[in-house]
């Protein structure tokens, strides 16, 4: 069931907030408070911020449907909300500020389904958090919070107990400070990607492999996961998101950044419509089935190849890197361009292969065909060159394994029978990687690359 919009309680309260102070004890603390309260109404600055979080990239732990997603929260309109799914704690909803910033204010528009208790929380990588402000007598309405002083890229708001017994449920979530005075993106942080995911199997049967590809990628801990399609087999309907890749590799799902396969397009409520429903606005954080990403010194670009021959995409693609200030970039999705395993080259790829040769791309990730393999530097015309793109295929995340049939050029090494992640490393100025099977053991380890 969901609550109405048209029941929420009125929107201001008024109500002053106390702020988490950190490192303050005893007679100190409760003075230091007492003054902030009595100088709340005049607090120079907090009002004059500008408003930084409008139409940034939002994501959440949950959606109730897939027209209540995180992004709702952030587009400025008072119709749309975001609503996490019902009678669950805890549930959050971030925004990825796009660099780092200073913040000052965070006001929250709660629909009727509010937060008893709640944190505000602020992160330079999106993986290590430290509280602004925390709640925990809230009845909703307006929850303005003035006065703060946080530094970071991304805002959080962390619920812990909800006022009803629905959900967690916002209009809008505002921040407001100035984007550029937060930590530089720098440092090393590490990602595992795979393609080729979810058989209709679960870790009950023996010769199950998503459940153990999904325990490596848990044991590897990295900063996110990406998947290069065809998660869920055989159509990717929403029943079967939910009855297997949810048990494997849902379990680290707020922390994916997905792309969808062809097996996506076949589901019989319309191609994309379980994947869509599955992942919410997790796959859709700008409202397509595309999208980018930044971390560290990193540009990621997530592409649907199942609409590589629609201009808008293509067109969206080449205004992106435009855009695009991060020196590195990567970018992922499932038909690959080259491979040697049974579905072979893939031309549909090539037009957006010349897009990222043309802005100096560095790494390519796909799946589609089942197994492991990675190319030396090259051109989109498949000509060597060290000033080329790197791809890997790596469609060993659980489905049956594809043998090897032809070897493209410039193909470095193909594995094709152990199941396993791919463990990519990235520096501020580089990458490499190393093909890990659920055993644990290594079985390659690429060369280390410069960005270009």
């Amino acid at each position: 069931m969901r609550l109405n919009a048209s029941a929420h309680p009125p929107l201001l309260r008024g109500r002053l907030r106390t702020l988490l102070l950190t490192g303050l004890t005893g007679l100190a603390a409760l003075t230091l408070v007492g003054g902030l309260l009595l100088a709340w109404p005049g607090r120079a600055g907090a009002a004059a911020d500008p408003l930084i979080s409008r139409g940034k990239p939002a994501t959440a732990s949950s959606a109730e449907s897939s027209s209540l997603g995180a992004k709702n929260a952030f587009d400025g309109d008072p119709a749309t909300r975001w609503a996490s799914a019902e009678g669950k704690d805890p549930q959050w909803i971030r925004v990825d500020l796009g660099a780092g910033a200073t913040i000052s204010r965070v006001r929250l528009t709660w629909e009727a389904a509010y937060a008893k208790a709640y944190r505000v929380e602020v992160s330079a990588d999106g993986a290590a958090w430290t509280p602004l402000a925390v709640e925990g007598a809230g009845n909703g309405g307006v929850d303005d919070w003035t006065g703060l002083s946080g530094k970071g890229r991304y805002l959080r708001v962390q619920g812990t107990a909800r006022g009803t017994s629905y959900g967690y449920s916002l209009f809008e979530a505002e921040v407001y400070g100035t984007v550029g005075d937060g930590p530089p993106p720098g440092g090393s942080f590490t990602v595992v990607a795979a393609g080729d995911i979810a058989a209709q199997c679960t870790a009950s049967d023996s010769g199950c492999a998503h459940p153990k590809t999904a325990a490596l990628a848990q044991r590897i801990d990295p900063r996110f996961y990406l998947t290069m399609g065809d998660n869920q087999y055989d159509d990717a309907r929403l029943s079967d998101y939910r009855a297997y890749y949810d048990k494997s590799w849902g379990a680290f799902k707020s922390r994916t950044r997905p792309v969808p396969g062809n097996h996506e397009t076949y589901d019989p409520a319309g191609p994309l419509a379980g994947y869509k429903s599955y992942f919410g606005s997790i796959a859709y954080p700008q409202g397509k089935s595309y999208y980018s990403f930044d971390e560290g010194n990193w540009h990621f670009v997530a592409l649907d190849s199942n609409s590589f021959d629609q201009s808008a995409q293509l067109n969206w693609l080449k205004a992106d890197l435009a855009a695009n200030t991060r020196p590195c970039v990567a970018a992922y999705w499932h038909h690959p361009l080259y491979s040697s395993g049974g579905h072979g080259n893939d031309p549909v790829s090539k037009p957006v292969w010349k897009i990222l040769y043309a802005a100096k791309a560095d790494l390519v990730l796909n799946g589609h065909d089942h197994h492991y393999e990675r190319f030396a530097p090259q051109d989109p015309e498949g000509r060597a060159t060290a000033d080329g793109i790197v791809e890997i295929v790596g469609g060993m995340g659980g489905a049956e394994p594809y043998p090897i049939e032809e070897v493209q050029p410039n193909s470095q090494k193909r594995i094709s029978g152990p199941y396993g992640v791919v463990k990519l490393d990235f520096t501020d100025s580089g990458y490499g990687w190393t093909y890990v099977a659920t055993d644990g053991q290594v079985k390659d380890t690429s060369p280390k690359y410069s960005c270009h």
